[in-house]
């Protein structure tokens, strides 16, 4: 391997008291049915963001077909999930909401509104003029949709995958290499300070802001590359307050949005690199990890702020379990997608909603 790939957002972490409960009401309302995995085990190496002890936990892994990344929703099982013990600001630190796309974002507003989303506002427009919307979901996390035309393989539901994150910083200056270096994120899309209409509705959104929307030039990616699709991050830094950390006094796993979690090949070229540049792996799997029905090397890295960011380097997903059949990553070509045949025979997973 002789170069780091980022294939794209594999999933947002959500922490949350009933992992089927969150799969079952995003699956009937957002269109993400294919469950790839339900796994039960012990948390056994994030001991560093979980108080020095060992977390028993449920994890679901959730797809959408249209295209985007997944949702991995966690449990705890051997202690009750902690919400934050304030209300969260916009401006405070770290991932304030996941950016689910769509291509027909009156179509998505509808399907909300009938599905009685809670703090629905109306179809907004961001400061490129593109079209969006905010809710929260039953367990209180903040999601945003986007108009956005990417598409892997059509289903009914207006909704796609995740697109990407909305991150709260302290320091734009130092976060914004972060992204852009180690994460690729090279492309801005805006970098505008003031006061924003589309913010208003949300707790603290009608402070002022920088704020800065960073995307990506196409990628060379293999895998999943194709279902993932493109992304973007938006990062906002408080200019008339000091943000709070999202997490502060909590544990990883507790409710909310617990990591930001990337596809990619070259995870000994990825954890040179994050070295160098002084955010080391603080978490590595060192092999592969296993979780039930797929398996992979798994690392995590901190951002300015300590938000956490994982790195994926997937090596085996299901997708005919019950015929033995396993999709092998190891023995490919990281720079070759998989056959979008092959992707979209994941259906067999998917759960009525």
């Amino acid at each position: 391997m002789q170069k780091k790939i980022i294939n794209g957002i594999q999933q947002v972490g959500i922490g949350t008291p009933d992992a089927d409960a969150t799969f079952a009401w995003y699956n009937q309302h957002l269109g993400f049915d294919i469950r790839v995995f339900a796994d039960e085990a012990q948390a056994k190496l994030m001991t560093r963001y979980t108080d020095g002890e060992v977390r028993s936990r449920y994890a679901i892994l959730a797809m959408n077909l249209n295209g985007g990344g997944g949702l991995e929703i966690w449990q705890y099982t051997s202690r009750t999930p902690e919400a934050a013990p304030f209300e969260i600001q916009w401006g405070d630190l770290g991932i304030h909401g996941m950016k689910i796309r769509s291509r027909h974002i009156d179509q998505a507003h509808t399907t909300l509104k009938k599905a009685n989303a809670k703090n629905l506002s109306d179809v907004l427009l961001s400061p490129d003029g593109n079209r969006h919307v905010f809710f929260t979901d039953p367990w209180d996390n903040l999601v945003e949709v986007v108009q956005d035309e990417y598409v892997f393989s059509p289903q009914r539901s207006p909704f796609g995958g995740v697109l990407g994150a909305s991150i709260g910083v302290s320091d734009m200056e130092a976060s914004i290499p972060f992204y852009r270096d180690l994460l690729g994120y090279n492309e801005v899309m805006y970098d505008t300070t003031g006061t924003f209409d589309d913010l208003r509705s949300l707790p603290g959104g009608n402070g002022e802001f920088r704020r800065v929307l960073l995307n990506h030039p196409p990628r060379q990616g293999g895998g999943f590359s194709k279902l993932l699709g493109p992304t973007e991050i938006e990062l906002f830094q408080a200019l008339d307050r000091t943000g709070q950390r999202i997490f502060a006094g909590r544990s990883w796993g507790d409710r909310g949005y617990i990591h930001l979690c990337f596809d990619i090949a070259g995870m000994d070229l990825l954890r040179k690199e994050c070295a160098e540049a002084g955010h080391p792996f603080t978490v590595d799997s060192a092999n592969s990890f296993d979780m039930g029905d797929a398996a992979g090397h798994f690392t995590y890295i901190e951002d300015p702020d300590g938000t956490l960011i994982e790195f994926v380097e997937t090596h085996k997903v299901p997708i005919l379990k019950k015929f033995g059949l396993f999709i092998n990553l190891k023995k490919r070509n990281p720079l070759k997608p998989l056959p979008d045949w092959l992707v979209k025979s994941m259906r067999i997973h998917r759960v009525k909603g």
